[in-house]
């Protein structure tokens, strides 16, 4: 999806800068989904730290299914 944003140039520099991405549609967008990765992971130790994790599979059973809880 194409999209027009305003970015401040300090941190689209910083952004190109830490994802080594010298154009900046894919700076951008490969910040945007390393944030989204970042809050998903967040959320699963938060659900897990708060007992609202099903741990109940095994770890051979969970790699068959081939699906990890993203939610």
């Amino acid at each position: 999806m194409r999209i027009t944003i305003d970015v401040d140039d300090r941190d689209l520099r910083q952004i190109q800068k830490l994802t080594g991405q010298k154009k900046k549609s894919p700076a951008v967008s490969q910040a945007l989904s390393e944030y989204l990765r970042q809050r998903e992971r967040h959320a699963f130790v938060e659900r897990a730290l708060s007992g609202q994790t099903n741990f109940s599979l095994t770890n051979d059973e969970l790699e068959a299914r081939d699906v990890y809880e993203a939610h």
